[in-house]
Protein backbone atom coordinates (compact mmCIF):
# COMPACT_ATOMS: atom_id res chain seq x y z
CA UNK A 1 0.00 0.00 0.00
CA UNK A 2 1.52 3.38 -0.98
CA UNK A 3 2.37 5.94 1.65
CA UNK A 4 -0.33 8.61 1.99
CA UNK A 5 0.62 10.89 4.91
CA UNK A 6 3.86 12.36 6.24
CA UNK A 7 4.08 14.18 9.57
CA UNK A 8 7.12 16.43 10.07
CA UNK A 9 8.26 17.56 13.53
CA UNK A 10 11.00 19.92 14.67
CA UNK A 11 12.97 19.04 17.81
CA UNK A 12 12.22 20.83 21.09
CA UNK A 13 14.10 23.61 22.88
CA UNK A 14 17.72 22.65 23.26
CA UNK A 15 20.88 23.80 24.99
CA UNK A 16 23.15 26.14 23.04
CA UNK A 17 26.66 25.97 21.59
CA UNK A 18 29.02 28.33 19.77
CA UNK A 19 31.34 27.86 16.79
CA UNK A 20 34.58 29.70 16.03
CA UNK A 21 34.15 30.63 12.32
CA UNK A 22 37.90 30.46 11.70
CA UNK A 23 38.85 27.15 13.31
CA UNK A 24 35.43 25.50 13.40
CA UNK A 25 35.98 24.63 17.06
CA UNK A 26 32.71 24.25 18.94
CA UNK A 27 32.06 24.79 22.63
CA UNK A 28 29.15 24.72 25.05
CA UNK A 29 28.53 25.57 28.68
CA UNK A 30 26.23 22.57 29.20
CA UNK A 31 27.96 19.20 28.61
CA UNK A 32 26.51 17.07 25.82
CA UNK A 33 25.50 13.48 26.60
CA UNK A 34 27.50 12.39 23.54
CA UNK A 35 30.52 14.56 24.46
CA UNK A 36 30.06 16.48 21.19
CA UNK A 37 29.55 20.20 22.04
CA UNK A 38 27.44 20.78 18.90
CA UNK A 39 25.17 17.83 19.76
CA UNK A 40 23.30 19.15 22.80
CA UNK A 41 20.42 17.60 24.67
CA UNK A 42 17.06 19.28 25.13
CA UNK A 43 16.68 21.91 27.81
CA UNK A 44 14.23 21.23 30.65
CA UNK A 45 11.62 23.20 28.71
CA UNK A 46 12.36 21.13 25.60
CA UNK A 47 11.74 17.94 27.57
CA UNK A 48 8.36 19.39 28.58
CA UNK A 49 7.57 20.18 24.94
CA UNK A 50 8.50 16.64 23.90
CA UNK A 51 6.12 15.24 26.52
CA UNK A 52 3.30 17.40 25.16
CA UNK A 53 4.12 16.27 21.61
CA UNK A 54 3.93 12.64 22.78
CA UNK A 55 0.29 13.18 23.75
CA UNK A 56 -0.47 13.15 20.00
CA UNK A 57 1.02 9.68 19.47
CA UNK A 58 -2.30 7.81 19.57
CA UNK A 59 -4.43 10.68 18.32
CA UNK A 60 -3.02 11.23 14.85
CA UNK A 61 -5.08 9.87 11.97
CA UNK A 62 -3.89 8.04 10.00
CA UNK A 63 -1.70 6.59 12.77
CA UNK A 64 2.10 6.70 12.58
CA UNK A 65 3.52 3.35 11.51
CA UNK A 66 7.21 4.25 11.21
CA UNK A 67 9.37 7.08 12.61
CA UNK A 68 12.45 8.55 10.95
CA UNK A 69 14.69 11.01 12.76
CA UNK A 70 17.84 13.03 12.39
CA UNK A 71 20.58 11.26 14.37
CA UNK A 72 21.44 14.37 16.39
CA UNK A 73 20.69 13.82 20.08
CA UNK A 74 18.08 16.59 20.39
CA UNK A 75 15.92 15.04 17.66
CA UNK A 76 16.08 11.47 18.96
CA UNK A 77 15.41 12.74 22.49
CA UNK A 78 12.41 14.74 21.26
CA UNK A 79 10.68 11.91 19.45
CA UNK A 80 11.47 9.02 21.82
CA UNK A 81 8.57 9.72 24.26
CA UNK A 82 6.24 9.79 21.23
CA UNK A 83 7.64 6.48 19.94
CA UNK A 84 7.36 4.84 23.38
CA UNK A 85 3.60 5.36 23.36
CA UNK A 86 3.23 3.29 20.20
CA UNK A 87 3.53 -0.47 19.71
CA UNK A 88 5.91 -2.07 17.20
CA UNK A 89 6.73 1.22 15.52
CA UNK A 90 10.39 1.30 14.44
CA UNK A 91 12.52 4.35 15.25
CA UNK A 92 15.10 4.87 12.50
CA UNK A 93 17.80 7.53 12.32
CA UNK A 94 18.79 8.80 8.87
CA UNK A 95 21.71 11.19 8.38
CA UNK A 96 19.98 12.49 5.25
CA UNK A 97 17.54 14.24 7.62
CA UNK A 98 20.32 15.89 9.63
CA UNK A 99 21.31 19.45 10.42
CA UNK A 100 22.19 22.24 7.96
CA UNK A 101 25.24 24.35 8.78
CA UNK A 102 25.84 26.47 5.68
CA UNK A 103 29.29 26.20 4.06
CA UNK A 104 32.77 26.37 5.56
CA UNK A 105 36.41 25.49 4.93
CA UNK A 106 36.50 23.40 8.07
CA UNK A 107 34.75 20.12 8.82
CA UNK A 108 31.21 20.48 10.15
CA UNK A 109 30.02 18.54 13.22
CA UNK A 110 28.79 14.99 12.79
CA UNK A 111 26.29 13.21 15.02
CA UNK A 112 27.34 10.50 17.44
CA UNK A 113 27.61 6.96 16.02
CA UNK A 114 24.75 4.54 16.57
CA UNK A 115 26.57 2.58 19.28
CA UNK A 116 26.79 5.75 21.40
CA UNK A 117 23.17 6.77 20.77
CA UNK A 118 21.95 3.29 21.71
CA UNK A 119 23.30 3.79 25.22
CA UNK A 120 20.50 6.34 25.63
CA UNK A 121 17.97 5.01 23.09
CA UNK A 122 18.29 1.18 23.00
CA UNK A 123 15.69 0.56 20.27
CA UNK A 124 17.12 3.08 17.82
CA UNK A 125 18.07 1.76 14.37
CA UNK A 126 19.96 3.41 11.53
CA UNK A 127 19.32 3.37 7.78
CA UNK A 128 20.81 6.47 6.21
CA UNK A 129 19.79 7.42 2.68
CA UNK A 130 22.92 9.60 2.33
CA UNK A 131 25.47 11.53 4.39
CA UNK A 132 25.63 15.35 4.01
CA UNK A 133 28.94 16.89 2.97
CA UNK A 134 31.34 17.43 5.87
CA UNK A 135 32.09 20.88 4.44
CA UNK A 136 28.47 21.95 4.55
CA UNK A 137 25.92 22.81 1.88
CA UNK A 138 24.39 25.77 0.11
CA UNK A 139 20.65 26.29 0.51
CA UNK A 140 20.07 24.72 -2.92
CA UNK A 141 22.18 21.70 -1.94
CA UNK A 142 20.24 21.33 1.31
CA UNK A 143 16.96 21.18 -0.62
CA UNK A 144 18.32 18.61 -3.07
CA UNK A 145 19.70 16.51 -0.20
CA UNK A 146 16.37 16.67 1.62
CA UNK A 147 14.47 15.81 -1.57
CA UNK A 148 16.61 12.73 -2.21
CA UNK A 149 16.36 11.57 1.42
CA UNK A 150 12.57 11.85 1.63
CA UNK A 151 12.11 10.37 -1.85
CA UNK A 152 14.18 7.35 -0.80
CA UNK A 153 12.16 6.98 2.42
CA UNK A 154 8.83 7.20 0.58
CA UNK A 155 9.98 4.70 -2.03
CA UNK A 156 11.06 2.26 0.67
CA UNK A 157 7.66 2.51 2.38
CA UNK A 158 5.83 2.14 -0.95
CA UNK A 159 7.70 -1.00 -1.93
CA UNK A 160 8.01 -2.76 1.43
CA UNK A 161 5.60 -5.66 1.04
CA UNK A 162 6.15 -6.73 4.65
CA UNK A 163 4.50 -3.57 5.93
CA UNK A 164 1.49 -1.51 4.95
CA UNK A 165 2.44 1.93 6.23
CA UNK A 166 0.12 4.71 5.18
CA UNK A 167 1.69 7.34 7.51
CA UNK A 168 5.19 8.05 8.79
CA UNK A 169 6.68 10.75 11.00
CA UNK A 170 9.97 12.60 10.45
CA UNK A 171 11.72 14.47 13.29
CA UNK A 172 14.33 16.96 12.14
CA UNK A 173 15.72 20.52 12.40
CA UNK A 174 14.37 23.94 11.42
CA UNK A 175 16.11 24.35 8.05
CA UNK A 176 15.46 20.74 7.08
CA UNK A 177 11.81 21.02 8.14
CA UNK A 178 11.32 24.06 5.90
CA UNK A 179 13.06 22.41 2.97
CA UNK A 180 10.93 19.28 3.44
CA UNK A 181 7.82 21.41 3.02
CA UNK A 182 9.21 22.83 -0.23
CA UNK A 183 10.39 19.57 -1.77
CA UNK A 184 7.20 17.68 -0.87
CA UNK A 185 4.95 20.34 -2.41
CA UNK A 186 7.37 21.32 -5.18
CA UNK A 187 6.95 25.00 -4.30
CA UNK A 188 10.28 26.81 -4.11
CA UNK A 189 9.88 30.57 -3.60
CA UNK A 190 11.93 32.98 -5.71
CA UNK A 191 13.25 34.41 -2.45
CA UNK A 192 14.63 31.50 -0.40
CA UNK A 193 14.26 33.65 2.72
CA UNK A 194 10.47 33.74 2.32
CA UNK A 195 8.62 32.54 5.40
CA UNK A 196 6.45 29.96 3.66
CA UNK A 197 6.80 26.85 5.81
CA UNK A 198 7.23 27.41 9.53
CA UNK A 199 9.41 25.54 12.02
CA UNK A 200 8.57 26.12 15.68
CA UNK A 201 10.07 23.87 18.33
CA UNK A 202 8.02 20.66 18.66
CA UNK A 203 5.57 21.86 16.01
CA UNK A 204 4.07 19.30 13.62
CA UNK A 205 3.26 19.70 9.93
CA UNK A 206 1.05 17.31 7.97
CA UNK A 207 1.43 16.47 4.28
CA UNK A 208 -1.00 14.38 2.22
CA UNK A 209 -0.13 12.70 -1.04
CA UNK A 210 -2.01 14.16 -3.99
CA UNK A 211 -4.83 12.04 -5.38
CA UNK A 212 -3.89 10.22 -8.55
CA UNK A 213 -0.27 9.93 -7.39
CA UNK A 214 -0.65 7.06 -4.97
CA UNK A 215 0.63 4.20 -7.07
CA UNK A 216 3.54 2.37 -5.40
CA UNK A 217 6.92 3.79 -6.35
CA UNK A 218 9.78 1.90 -7.94
CA UNK A 219 12.91 1.63 -5.74
CA UNK A 220 15.22 4.66 -5.85
CA UNK A 221 18.87 4.29 -6.85
CA UNK A 222 21.14 4.19 -3.79
CA UNK A 223 23.48 7.09 -3.03
CA UNK A 224 27.15 6.21 -2.66
CA UNK A 225 29.82 8.12 -0.69
CA UNK A 226 31.52 10.74 -2.84
CA UNK A 227 28.63 10.77 -5.30
CA UNK A 228 26.75 13.97 -6.08
CA UNK A 229 23.24 13.96 -4.62
CA UNK A 230 20.95 12.76 -7.46
CA UNK A 231 18.32 15.16 -8.80
CA UNK A 232 14.89 13.68 -8.17
CA UNK A 233 13.06 16.38 -10.13
CA UNK A 234 11.13 17.88 -7.23
CA UNK A 235 10.98 21.51 -8.40
CA UNK A 236 7.52 22.44 -9.62
CA UNK A 237 6.09 18.97 -9.04
CA UNK A 238 7.05 17.85 -5.56
CA UNK A 239 8.66 14.50 -4.89
CA UNK A 240 6.96 11.45 -6.33
CA UNK A 241 3.93 13.25 -7.73
CA UNK A 242 3.59 15.92 -5.08
CA UNK A 243 2.04 16.44 -1.65
CA UNK A 244 -0.40 18.93 -0.12
CA UNK A 245 0.35 20.70 3.15
CA UNK A 246 -2.66 20.23 5.42
CA UNK A 247 -1.08 21.71 8.58
CA UNK A 248 1.88 24.07 8.66
CA UNK A 249 3.85 23.77 11.92
CA UNK A 250 0.80 23.26 14.13
CA UNK A 251 1.42 24.02 17.82
CA UNK A 252 -2.05 23.65 19.34
CA UNK A 253 -0.76 20.73 21.44
CA UNK A 254 1.87 22.93 23.12
CA UNK A 255 1.06 25.00 26.20
CA UNK A 256 3.45 27.73 25.02
CA UNK A 257 2.19 27.75 21.43
CA UNK A 258 4.59 28.54 18.59
CA UNK A 259 8.05 29.39 19.93
CA UNK A 260 11.59 29.82 18.64
CA UNK A 261 10.51 30.07 15.02
CA UNK A 262 13.26 30.22 12.41
CA UNK A 263 13.61 31.06 8.72
CA UNK A 264 16.41 31.24 6.16
CA UNK A 265 18.45 34.44 6.10
CA UNK A 266 20.87 34.02 3.22
CA UNK A 267 23.41 31.26 2.75
CA UNK A 268 24.83 31.61 6.30
CA UNK A 269 28.26 30.75 4.99
CA UNK A 270 31.20 30.66 7.40
CA UNK A 271 33.37 31.46 4.36
CA UNK A 272 31.38 34.64 3.68
CA UNK A 273 31.35 35.54 7.36
CA UNK A 274 35.12 35.29 7.53
CA UNK A 275 35.57 37.46 4.43
CA UNK A 276 33.10 40.08 5.67
CA UNK A 277 34.68 40.21 9.10
CA UNK A 278 38.13 40.61 7.53
CA UNK A 279 36.87 43.53 5.42
CA UNK A 280 35.27 45.17 8.46
CA UNK A 281 38.37 44.67 10.56
CA UNK A 282 40.65 46.14 7.88
CA UNK A 283 38.29 49.09 7.31
CA UNK A 284 38.18 49.85 11.03
CA UNK A 285 41.96 49.73 11.33
CA UNK A 286 42.39 52.01 8.30
CA UNK A 287 39.98 54.52 9.81
CA UNK A 288 42.01 54.43 13.01
CA UNK A 289 45.28 54.71 11.10
CA UNK A 290 46.64 51.47 12.56
CA UNK A 291 46.28 48.98 9.73
CA UNK A 292 49.33 46.90 8.88
CA UNK A 293 49.93 44.84 5.76
CA UNK A 294 49.38 41.15 6.39
CA UNK A 295 47.14 41.61 9.44
CA UNK A 296 44.35 39.05 9.17
CA UNK A 297 40.99 38.48 10.79
CA UNK A 298 41.14 38.34 14.57
CA UNK A 299 37.47 38.54 15.53
CA UNK A 300 35.36 35.48 16.38
CA UNK A 301 31.64 35.14 15.66
CA UNK A 302 29.26 32.95 17.61
CA UNK A 303 27.03 30.62 15.64
CA UNK A 304 24.65 27.80 16.44
CA UNK A 305 21.84 29.42 18.44
CA UNK A 306 19.24 29.11 15.70
CA UNK A 307 19.24 25.51 14.63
Amino acid sequence: MPLKTIYVVRHGYRSNWTTDPISGETSSTVPSPTNIPSDPALSAYGVQQAAQLAELAKLLEPPVARIYTSPFFRCVQTITPFAERLTNVPLICDRGLGEWYGTARFTHPSPAPLEILRKFFPTLMEKSTLVPSANGESIAELHDRTAFAVTSIIAECDTDSAHAETAILICTHAATMISLGRVLTGIMPEDVNEQDFHAYTCSISTFERKKGNQEPTAPIELWRPGQRVPDVGWRGNGVLGGWRCLKNADTTHLSGGGERGWHFSGEESFIEDMANEAIKAESTKRQCGTVQDGVGLSGVNERGSKL
